[in-house]
């Protein structure tokens, strides 16, 4: 196990991943991150340099940490070799198993080889697998003048908002997450629409793997165009940050996918996968 500390060999790789898209976005985007002030607290584990064969992104050793919070304690990961990946996982102290994480990555076999190490720990994993799309640098012009005639704003999200989207998350409704967002709002690019009262009524932002995440439009304003309006505000922020543009939807989330064509974006040939680990410890304290 290496771990990779030095800023001139931290860019190198931030080139070297690019060479390897799409599979290596989410490494790609966290080592973006860390390269851009490391707001995350994140660090890269590799098992050599510079002819690495697997490479993960974790949390700092020396980052506080919930051990119920899965959602901060979060692991990307990219191989060549799919060996070199296991043998990594399995060294001690390259992954902490005693808390609940979750492992994120667009390599198939990446359930297999986690299942297998962690299985033989004794941690239980749930799978989530999702199509995963890319948007490319060109985006179609900026159209506002629907918020104009109805009094709303174009604006960032605020820390302030962390509890509706929580609640508005099919992966929130707890406290972990709520922190969660609320480090992401303060971290990183996000994009809402507000109303004459100054509330978010359709927003997105982005995670710690540079993912555009939780596009969410209240129910009441939907068929408006404002959910398009924020990812294409979203796409050109991350777009002119030099951040990749990347997104992950449902199989059957057609709306979402009609409008990452609409935003001449592409489904990616490797699928999105998420796992969520879990050792015997906390079973049945943790939600997906």
């Amino acid at each position: 196990m290496l771990v990779l500390n030095c800023s001139t060999k931290l860019l190198t790789l931030e080139k070297v991943l690019r060479s390897h898209f799409p599979e290596s976005l989410k490494v790609y985007g966290a080592v973006m991150n860390i390269n851009r002030g490391n707001p995350f607290q994140k660090e890269v584990v590799l098992d050599s340099w510079p002819n690495f064969k697997a490479v993960i992104t974790r949390r700092q050793k020396e980052a506080e940490t919930d051990n119920l919070d899965h959602y901060t304690n979060a692991y990307a990961v990219f191989y060549k070799d799919v060996r070199a990946y296991q043998q990594l996982l399995e060294e001690q102290g390259v992954i902490n198993w005693d808390q609940v994480f979750q492992i994120q990555g667009l390599q198939s076999e990446l359930y297999d080889v986690s299942t297998t190490v962690a299985t033989s720990k004794q941690l239980d994993v749930k799978l989530a697998s999702f199509k995963a799309a890319f948007f490319p640098q060109l985006s179609p012009p900026l159209d506002t003048s629907s918020l104009m005639s109805l009094s709303l704003k174009l604006s960032c999200l605020s820390v302030a908002d962390a509890d509706l989207l929580n609640q508005t998350w099919s992966r929130g409704g707890n406290e972990q997450c709520r922190r969660y967002i609320a480090k992401l709002i303060s971290c990183f690019p996000s994009v809402c629409v507000r109303d004459d009262k100054g509330n978010p009524v359709s927003w997105s932002f982005t995670d710690q793997f540079a993912t555009m995440c939780h596009g969410y439009t209240l129910t009441e304003h939907r068929r408006k165009g404002y959910n398009r309006l924020v990812a294409l505000t979203l796409v050109r922020k991350l777009q002119s940050q030099g951040l990749p543009c990347q997104g992950n939807f449902w199989d059957g989330n057609e709306a979402s996918i009609g409008l990452l064509k609409s935003l001449h974006g592409e489904l990616l040939p490797c699928r999105f996968f998420r796992l969520i680990l879990t050792p015997a410890t906390f079973s049945g304290q943790v939600r997906p």
